[in-house]
């Protein structure tokens, strides 16, 4: 019988997210990639339980996360059942719905009947009478944004989750789903973009300053552009890396520029003084940015998740430190 680590809060910094009531840890496990069948059962879980023995509170998920589609939602509810429903108050459990599900019209985009059967389908895929949060996954402009956001405000009064969020919204259109959540009398949790030192739109478009205005707390994904802020590409481009992986579309060897390397190895000469790799600063960096609640990290193998919890022992950053990383990404 699993028995959590009786230290795992005294581990972990716990932060607010937004104008809530609610805490996230200051780092959350992504099931993006890596925690469906494509994995051996056995892995997925020891990560998981690692993930909440080390206070890692916060699992993130949506329908369609896993191969095949649904399989991380599913393989989350076989723990769920198994080993951590003892602790279900103590999680936060996530999950998403906003891109192609199922076949035909119905399963896909933002549309009340698309969310609403998702949800359903998540809850019995996770074992679950609700989810923590429940997000939608992608802004879609085909449908008005009044139905999207009614529904997500249904789904909270239905009991189905607790706060809702989106993904991937940019920064007027998010506001505006603020201020419709908010007539339906539902507060908007967060919002999940993508964001990292490579990436920094939301910085740079408004995003930050419309969500910390409204109240709204920010959870970032691909922090570590798919792992090019490591330090496995400094050099060479592995054989067995993401780069290299002709399955994986959304990156590949044309993303590894010189002037990428340029910028690594700069990065990295500044994270060696810190005592980190490369990896881990980024993290860090990321941890310290205005609005940010939670990061999420993904990992692919249990030594990554400890390496990514190593980053809590050193978060601060010197104003010399901070303007270094800054002329370096500029």
């Amino acid at each position: 019988m699993y028995k959590a680590a009786e230290d795992r809060y005294e581990k972990m910094i716990y932060n607010r997210v937004g104008k809530s009531g609610l805490k996230l840890p200051q780092l959350s496990l992504g099931f993006w990639q890596n925690f469906g069948e494509e994995k051996p059962f056995e892995e997925v879980k020891e990560i998981v339980l690692r993930a909440f023995d080390a206070g890692i509170t916060h699992f993130d998920l949506a329908n369609n996360y896993g191969r095949p589609a649904g399989s991380a939602e599913s393989n989350l509810g076989k723990i769920l059942q198994n080993e951590l429903a003892p602790y279900r108050d103590e999680l936060i459990i996530s999950t998403k719905a906003g891109y192609g599900m199922w076949q035909g019209p119905y399963g896909d985009n933002g549309s009340r009947k698309y969310l609403m059967a998702s949800i359903d389908q998540s809850l019995e895929r996770l074992g679950l009478d609700y989810v923590d949060i429940f997000y939608h996954h992608r802004p879609d402009y085909e449908t008005p944004l009044e139905e999207t956001m009614k529904a997500l405000a249904d789904i909270v009064q239905q009991g189905k989750a607790l706060y809702v969020g989106i993904s991937n919204y940019p920064a007027e259109r998010a506001r505006r789903a603020v201020k419709i959540l908010r007539d339906y009398g539902v507060e908007m949790l967060i919002t999940q973009p993508h964001f990292s030192m490579l990436d920094r739109w939301i910085q740079k478009e408004g995003l930050v300053e419309a969500m910390v205005d409204e109240g709204v707390g920010i959870i970032p994904f691909s922090i570590l552009s798919q792992g090019l802020l490591t330090d496995k590409y400094i050099d060479k481009i592995p054989k067995d890396s993401r780069v290299a992986n002709p399955d994986i579309w959304f990156l590949n060897e044309k993303n590894v520029t010189k002037e990428l390397r340029e910028k690594l190895v700069a990065l990295q000469r500044i994270a060696k003084k810190r005592k980190q790799t490369l990896a881990e600063m980024t993290i860090a960096w990321t941890c310290a940015q205005k609005g940010i609640s939670s990061v999420l990290i993904g990992v692919s193998r249990l030594s990554q998740l400890e390496d990514n919890l190593h980053t809590l022992k050193n978060l601060d950053f010197t104003k010399e430190e901070l303007k270094e990383i800054e002329h370096i990404l500029a």
